[in-house]
């Protein structure tokens, strides 16, 4: 709960501030409305989400099974783009807050006043050498700056309830302020209502509570396909979180509201972006204050680095698998730097400014509850829960006007989402065409039937496969093929052959285990297949005889018709297209040594 605390809990440095400046003397009931969604709308979405998907991937894994192909492929590069909206500007926003306490703190040299962009890179690149350095065991340190931090928050709440029961003129003048700036409450509920989307900050931990299943222990009797024990522990994991946040929410937000002026939160003011640590250092004192900002400053510069892990496990686990990434991206270290850049860029572009980048955050988090809703609206659905599906589809509408509000009123964050969905689209689609020629099994495997027949088949040290599109399975077919390479290709007559067909599978897929199986079809032998591209299957199953059986494959290949341009589209987007030579160049960069190469004929 503290390792997913780190983003969520370290909020409150932060959004009470946040919601004062939006929504005025209104902020506690803004809050309520907050806090409803979280406790009767998130939190209901995201248990079902630890139920489906309980290894850790989160609602983004959910929509990749329940949307195959290329439709899934796509959905899920656009929300990695928001993904990466969400965790990079967690970790700049974080970091310009902790830039922000720091300031602020009456210990601190004055030179420091005006420098919040140089510090915040500072705390930015000291983030990024951590994770130069390795960032691995990081549990404990978590636990002990959660419990800290929401231990000094708890006092700074109970004696701010302390001073206002001692000062009931302060409760009077606020409810004095409410009904002079909106007259009655329907009015009130209405601009609770608009404001909400603003305070979308406070939603922010749910996508990391279900990104930490892995490291939640499984019970006895639990398996890798039914976990039952980590995702009961999960679910607990989610509540606990969901309730003591909105605890300290509303809490928070009542004190602020009541006790700090409202000028003090606009921008310039000495509460905007550090509200409780306002009200820790004017009712105990500037030694207790800075207790507070330390603490504070160190559980968001920490925040950063879980939101960058986030970011880290996440391009890795999908990336590389749809052939979307570049080599190095496997790699941590140039990963690091080149998000490491991405942060330095925002920090600067939004001059490290919590309010400017709050809206980017709000559009990061809100896509990804939406998606969340949606997953679970379609998963209710499939399995005919209709009620479920129901409460979850509304669910999911709520999510939905709230992402669209927020992206009207403030634009920014659909910008800087945009800027990140199309580096990702761009980048991967690149990647994609550049590995296309790759081998891309990541086995093959032979069933005892595929392996007698390459035994009986294979004579003077080869093996002849004629390649075959299994959409006409005739005998007349086979023989007409057969006859075909026979003549074109001058195989002897009496030479055995094996046709060797490849179905293809998921198309948008780059890679997969491919399993040979050797089947008799009017009395040809035959080793059939599914794997998502004919061409880089057809070598890898060739490359594969060759280093087990210690057989020189040749294959022949008739020419494909059509237009190149589009047969090279087709072999991209679709696993087909112009077969003979795209084998050919797969093998040549497989296999460099030409004597070892497996023969391609063409007739």
């Amino acid at each position: 709960m503290c390792l997913s605390g780190l983003d969520y809990f370290s909020t409150l440095g932060y959004q009470p501030a946040i919601a004062a400046l939006a929504a005025g003397a209104l902020a506690p009931f803004a809050t309520l409305i907050l806090v409803a969604v979280t406790l009767f709308a998130a939190l209901p979405v995201y248990r079902r989400v630890a139920s489906e998907s309980p290894h850790g991937q989160g609602s983004i894994a959910m929509l990749e099974r329940l949307m195959p192909h290329w439709k899934g492929k796509v959905f899920v590069l656009v929300l990695l783009g928001f993904a990466a909206t969400d965790f990079m500007i967690t970790a700049t926003l974080s970091a310009a807050d902790a830039s922000a306490h720091l300031i602020e703190n009456p210990f601190t040299p004055s030179w420091f006043t005006g420098k919040e962009v140089p510090i915040t890179l500072v705390l930015l690149i000291l983030l990024g050498a951590l994770f130069l350095r390795g960032f691995t065991e990081v549990i404990w340190i978590a636990v002990t700056l959660v419990f800290s931090f929401l231990a000094l928050n708890l006092v700074i709440i109970a004696v701010s309830a302390a001073n206002i029961i001692g000062h009931p003129i302060s409760v009077t003048n606020w409810i004095d302020s409410l009904f002079t700036a909106h007259g009655d409450p329907m009015m009130m509920l209405l601009v609770c209502l608009i404001v909400f989307p603003k305070l979308a900050l406070g939603l922010s931990g749910f996508e990391t509570g279900v990104a930490v299943m892995p490291q939640i222990s499984k019970a006895p009797g639990d398996t890798e396909a039914n976990p039952a024990g980590r995702i009961k522990g999960a679910k607990k994991l989610l509540t606990t979180a969901a309730l003591i946040m909105s605890g300290f929410l509303v809490l928070s937000s009542i004190v602020t509201t009541v006790l700090i002026p409202a000028a003090e939160f606009q921008p310039g003011g000495s509460a905007n972006g550090r509200a409780l640590s306002w009200l820790a250092h004017h009712l105990m004192g500037d030694g207790f204050g800075t207790v507070y900002d330390v603490s504070t400053i160190l559980i968001l510069w920490f925040a950063g680095a879980s939101a960058l892990a986030g970011l880290l496990n996440l391009i890795p686990r999908y990336l590389p698998r749809f052939g979307m990434a570049p080599a190095w991206a496997s790699a941590v270290r140039p990963l690091v730097l080149v998000v490491l850049l991405v942060a330095i860029g925002i920090t600067v572009h939004f001059k490290a400014s919590v309010d400017a980048q709050g809206a980017a955050y709000a559009t990061g988090v809100l896509v990804l509850m939406s998606s969340a809703a949606i997953a679970v609206t379609i998963s209710a659905r499939r399995r005919g829960e209709k009620g479920k599906a129901l409460l979850f589809g509304a669910t999911s509408l709520v999510f939905i006007y709230t992402t669209v509000v927020n992206c009207v009123e403030r634009p920014d964050g659909l910008k800087i989402a945009a800027f990140f969905i199309a580096a990702v689209l761009v980048v991967s689609l690149l990647s994609r065409f550049r590995r296309s020629t790759e081998l891309r099994a990541t086995s093959v495997m032979f069933d005892d039937c595929a392996v007698e027949i390459i035994r009986k088949a294979s004579s003077a040290g080869l093996l002849r496969l004629i390649a075959h599109e299994p959409v006409k399975v005739s005998k007349r077919r086979y023989l007409h093929k057969h006859q075909h390479a026979i003549l074109a290709s001058h195989i002897p007559q009496r030479a055995p052959v094996v046709f060797l067909e490849i179905k293809v599978s998921d198309y948008s897929d780059f890679a997969q285990d491919i399993e040979v199986r050797g089947i008799t079809r009017h009395g040809q032998w035959i080793l059939e297949a599914t794997a998502p591209s004919v061409s880089t299957s057809i070598a890898a199953i060739a490359m594969a005889i060759r280093d087990n059986y210690e057989v020189m494959p040749h294959i022949y290949f008739r020419w494909t018709e059509g237009n190149p341009l589009l047969n090279l589209a087709k072999f991209i987007f679709l696993g087909q297209g112009e077969i003979a030579p795209l084998t050919r160049e797969v093998l040549r960069e497989a296999e460099p040594n030409l004597q070892r190469r497996p023969w391609v004929h063409v007739g």
